[in-house]
């Protein structure tokens, strides 16, 4: 149990059973009537669970977590009431910071932004009293393990070309918080090196210093006093599960006098597609509807077409190996909203909230089927696209901007919130005056990059992707076509949209350091078919999963 200055907060459901030390009277008394109806039934089913437990030890795993995921559910009811809360001390002016941030979600994966496919009930919350920006972007990669720039640039606040990816010799963000007074904590995945790490983080527990791994057998470390790590251990709990945990066990224990950044990088939805009971029954695979721009096979080689997160599914894919997959990731998405939930419930009872602002964000998005592609190795909208979302004092309801926004956006705006100096030599813009209504843009155009083969610009209409290796260019109309599904780049009527793109994409390769040329003297074949190609699981798919997705391995 976690004992605050008044009443009592569970660490987990499980917390409340019988012997917990659980003062039902005590509860009522101080968190009024409403909260009181609520943390009775919230404890209630939290004794069913445990009875169960106790009276047949056969109990499917299904029913502990639909038992679990009640009470959770009921938790995070109270959470949200307008009823008194416990009595703290003098709040700091500076607000907290609590940063949650997923890893390969697609933007179009909450519900409340249209999609009635998906159960986010917690993210729903955020975004509708918050505000989100809902053209936010990665600016891509250098390498395959796009996460890595991507969380380079993001606590850099640099872009692509300028971000180291062990962030050597700059500062980062959460650097800066913690010389600005600020108790800074740190829980999931973090790509880019243990040293950055310790240089950033007053505290951290459960780290994981990696790219993927299996969430049921997570390798994580904890961050010692002296600035030194813990011996590696597996993770006793699913990867969100146990990241959760250890935001919870630290939001419960801060005082209110002095501020704390929280960062937790879940590792979900990132393949391996391993939703944990109920929640790999969430979601029925013949009910779940294909992108509007699936496709069996990508039309041509984008340059990467036959990498780890492509070579997922067999090609040509299929309509139920993608529907399949959608329910997997689906359902991991809506656990780890279960999870946002028990941390926010959390927030709640730490008497902190009003205090504390909430992001939630991701690293970037995933193809998924759209295109015939699985992975985000390349430049389309679903996988550079990320959802973000502030929530929290002096962030307005109900809003949310269009403007074009990076990632590492984030950089100078949680430095603005904080009052924290923001470093010189960042490229990333505050976003505060897009909601304060300021300003209504903070750029005209944006630019992504994979690797040496993809190059791409896009403005409020037009989007350009140029090939060097293939020496091919694909033009879309994003007002008339969305899912960027027809090429204009041939079309006599727009020579001059293809011409002035192009002008915008070297403009744009000049200011930020690419060096990389648009056309190749010697252009490698555009044409593949991948019918039949070999493939095999990599080390992190569980057995289930390979049975499942790689049948004859």
């Amino acid at each position: 149990m976690i004992t605050g200055a008044e009443g009592v907060f569970p660490r987990s459901p499980l917390a409340l059973t019988a012997g917990s030390g659980y003062q039902g009277n005590r509860y009522q008394e101080k968190q009024g009537q409403g909260a009181s109806h609520y943390g009775f039934v919230f404890y209630a089913a939290c004794r069913l669970c445990a009875a169960s437990l106790e009276g047949d030890p056969r109990l499917s795993r299904m029913k502990i977590s639909i038992c679990l995921t009640v009470a959770a559910r009921l938790l995070v009811a109270v959470a949200f009431t307008t009823v008194a809360r416990p009595a703290r001390a003098a709040k700091p002016v500076r607000p907290n910071l609590l940063f949650l941030f997923s890893d390969d979600q697609r933007a179009d994966t909450i519900a409340a932004y249209g999609n009635p496919h998906i159960e986010t009930p917690h993210l729903d919350r955020l975004a509708r009293e918050g505000f989100s920006f809902r053209r936010t972007y990665c600016m891509g990669s250098t390498h395959p393990a796009v996460c890595q720039p991507s969380r380079a640039m993001l606590n850099s606040g640099r872009s692509l070309y300028r971000a180291p990816l062990d962030l050597r010799g700059v500062k980062i963000l959460p650097e800066v918080l913690r010389e600005s007074g600020y108790t800074t904590f740190g829980t999931g995945k973090w790509h880019n090196g243990r040293p950055s790490f310790a240089r950033g983080f007053s505290e951290g527990r459960a780290v994981f210093f990696g790219g993927m791994s299996n969430h049921r057998r997570v390798p994580v470390v904890d961050l010692k006093a002296d600035g030194g790590f813990t011996g590696q251990r597996i993770g006793d709990h699913f990867s969100s599960e146990l990241f959760a945990d250890a935001a919870i066990d630290f939001i419960t224990r801060q005082p209110a006098d002095r501020p704390f950044y929280c960062y937790v990088a879940f590792t979900a939805p990132h393949d391996p597609r391993m939703p944990p009971p109920p929640y790999d029954q969430r979601y029925r695979p013949q009910e779940m509807p294909l992108p509007k721009n699936f496709l069996p096979q990508h039309p041509f080689n984008n340059g990467w077409m036959t990498g780890r997160d492509e070579a997922l599914a067999p090609w040509p894919r299929t309509p139920e190996v993608i529907r399949a997959q959608l329910a997997d990731y689906y359902g991991m998405i809506t656990h780890m909203d279960a999870q946002i939930g028990r941390i926010l419930a959390a927030l709640r009872f730490s008497g902190q909230a009003d205090n504390t602002i909430v992001v939630f964000s991701s690293d970037h998005g995933l193809a998924l089927g759209s295109h015939g592609l699985l992975g985000k190795q390349n430049l389309y909208d679903e996988s550079m696209h990320s959802p973000l979302i502030f929530w929290g004092p002096g962030i307005p309801k109900h809003g949310s901007s269009d403007a074009l926004v990076y990632l590492y956006d984030l950089f100078p705006t949680l430095c603005g919130l904080a009052g924290a100096a923001t470093p010189r030599g960042i490229d990333g813009q505050d976003l505060g005056p897009l909601w304060r209504g300021e300003k209504t843009s903070l750029r005209n155009s944006l630019f992504t990059a994979y690797e040496d083969v993809q190059r791409a610009v896009r403005d409020d209409r037009w989007k350009l992707i140029r090939y060097p290796k293939i020496n091919k260019s694909q033009l879309f109309d994003l007002t008339n076509d969305p899912y960027e599904m027809t090429d204009l780049s041939s079309a006599p009527e727009q020579v001059a949209t293809l011409r002035r793109m192009t002008g915008l994409l070297r403009r744009w390769q000049q200011r930020v350091g690419d060096r990389q040329p648009l056309s190749s003297a010697h252009p490698e074949p555009a044409e593949i078919d991948l019918t039949g190609h070999p493939r095999k699981p990599d080390r992190h798919q569980p057995p289930e999963v390979v049975r499942k997705y790689f049948p004859k391995s």
